[in-house]
């Protein structure tokens, strides 16, 4: 089968590439819909494995992932442009809001209204009796350290590294096995190849099912309070597939489609911010922001390093790293198959170098902002003792009913539900756009830089990405079984991605001797000249 390019010419799909992953995908989905018990178990033991034997990989290749960025972003390979245009393909303010709406952002909404609740009642680095001020302080910094450098890093360095493989390789492959070649060589044209992608997108369904599964009940909620119906799975399947028409409508537009609904995004989100912060404790969110950034920076090593070797943190079989900050590793990791990719098709323009400091800035500064104003509204009326969200999820109550008590505390909490309604289903559409972008990419064989996938193809991943959410949300999944679907899929991911990195650096070294090579020549040939004369 055949679909027609941007160009007039006709793109071939990779079959292979494209049913594996569904069959996977759909055999999951039937295992959790008719055999959730089994499937949960087998799942749980893996995640057991992962954790506590294999935990301290995640940890230190979140580490590595921030520093290698940095470094090339500050040494004489940063100076290499992505493409030669004279100036970036998209302004500052389109890129950077493209950058954070068509990430995470539904996701940074959710968990900046409530992270900090499952925190508030934890014993960060082992201590039993914490003191008040000690829980204000630490449910307020954890989440933005891991929403912070080290998670933004996982998206920054490949995407530098797939900038480089579409615009300065001229690539026509935009897949992760690609991105292997210099590793791999010819290898990655067949079988092996073949089973690095198949693992990235089964991957990236599992990272994708995650989000929609923790997400969706809270717009189910907010629509049932809004509107008096009776929340159940039924309704929350209807917002799911609602979700999908939305960001299957959205793929008729492509990039510049993606880039005007990130503009919405961004006005809807400050929208809700300004209700928060404006009419919420203002003196407390600033105070208790400037407090966990604070926090952040004096105990980031430790928080990067604390594996908690007792699980002191726990309940005997995990700590606290292990049940958060490996769980976030794996699952911004499991995310970094393809939102880097789309990162780097909107970089064209520019440096290596000011695609990572420009989406460091982009992507901490306004995922900070959310958790600062939403998170510490939460935290203030709990520790005020107006409201007990922590107290709901310590009990194993939903996220979403802490969040709904967390709305009804607003002036008009109604009015505050309408827009964080309408935020959400637009950071879907925006998120989901830019990912069947990418992810579309991978079923076509060849593909230039400056085209895009066939919107049919797209509709076609668009249905597939909600098949296990619909499957997780009969099976009414808890918030441990979703995070053991991100660990298990991130482990073969985490692997592929250090390779790509290893990669980069070998193509940056290679490109270095050979301008250094060209530049000895030339230099050789204009003395020549100047000998003769």
């Amino acid at each position: 089968m055949t679909v027609k390019k941007t160009t007039g010419e006709k793109q071939q799909i990779d079959w292979g590439i494209t049913i594996f992953p569904l069959i996977a995908i759909l055999v999951l989905a039937g295992m959790l819909m008719l055999f959730p018990d089994s499937a949960t178990q087998i799942l749980g033991s893996l995640k057991g494995f992962l954790v506590n034997d294999l935990g301290f990989l995640y940890m230190i290749f979140g580490l590595g992932v921030l520093l290698i960025s940095l470094y090339i972003a500050f040494s004489k390979y940063g100076n290499i442009k992505l493409g030669n245009l004279e100036k970036p393909r998209h302004s500052n303010f389109s890129w950077g809001a493209m950058i954070f709406t068509s990430t995470m952002a539904a996701d940074i909404l959710f968990y900046s209204l409530i992270e900090w609740g499952f925190y508030y009642n934890s014993h960060p680095f082992g201590i039993e009796a914490l003191t008040a001020a000690q829980r204000q302080d630490y449910a307020s910094m954890f989440p933005l350290f891991h929403w912070g450098p080290i998670a933004w890093g996982f998206y920054i360095l490949p995407a530098a590294a797939y900038g480089y493989m579409m615009y300065v390789k001229k690539s026509h492959k935009q897949r992760m096995s690609e991105a292997c070649r210099p590793i791999f060589g010819k290898k990655v044209d067949g079988p092996l190849g073949k089973v690095i992608d198949i693992f990235a997108i089964v991957g990236l369904l599992a990272a994708t099912a995650t989000t929609f599964s923790v997400a969706t009940p809270l717009l189910s909620g907010a629509f049932c309070t809004l509107t008096g119906m009776e929340a159940s799975p039924i309704v929350d399947i209807c917002i799911l597939a609602f979700i999908a028409l939305v960001f299957t409508l959205a793929v008729l537009f492509g990039i510049k489609g993606i880039s005007k609904l990130a503009t919405v995004c961004i006005i809807l989100f400050f929208l809700l911010l300004a209700i928060f912060f404006f009419f919420g404790p203002t003196r407390y969110i600033i105070e208790s922001g400037i407090t966990g950034l604070g926090g952040v920076a004096n105990n980031f090593i430790s928080m990067s390093t604390w594996m908690d070797p007792l699980r002191l943190s726990g309940d005997g079989n995990t700590g606290f790293p292990q049940d958060w900050t490996i769980f976030y590793w794996a699952y911004w990791i499991s995310w970094s198959v393809a939102t880097p990719f789309f990162i780097g098709k909107i970089s064209e323009g520019r440096t290596i170098r000011q695609t990572i400091i420009g989406a460091y800035i982009s992507g901490v500064s306004a995922t900070f902002l959310s958790f600062i104003v939403f998170g510490n509204y939460g935290l203030y009326q709990q520790t005020h003792g107006i409201i007990d969200p922590a107290g709901i999820l310590a009990a194993g109550g939903k996220p979403a009913e802490a969040i709904l008590q967390i709305f009804g505390t607003l002036p008009w909490p109604k009015i505050g539900m309408i827009v964080l309604v309408l935020a959400m289903i637009a950071f879907y559409a925006s998120t989901f756009d830019a990912l069947t972008l990418v992810i579309s990419s991978y079923s076509v064989k060849n593909i230039k830089s400056d085209e895009e996938p066939s919107k049919q193809l797209r509709i076609f991943w668009c249905i597939v990405f909600i098949v296990l959410p619909t499957a997780l949300l009969f099976n009414e999944s808890t918030l441990s079984l979703l995070q053991t679907l991100s660990i298990c899929a991130a482990l073969p991911i985490m692997i592929i991605i250090g390779l790509i990195i290893a990669g980069f650096i070998k193509d940056l070294r290679t490109r270095r001797k050979e301008v250094e090579k060209t530049t000895v020549e030339k230099v050789l040939i204009v003395s020549d000249e100047i000998v003769e004369e």
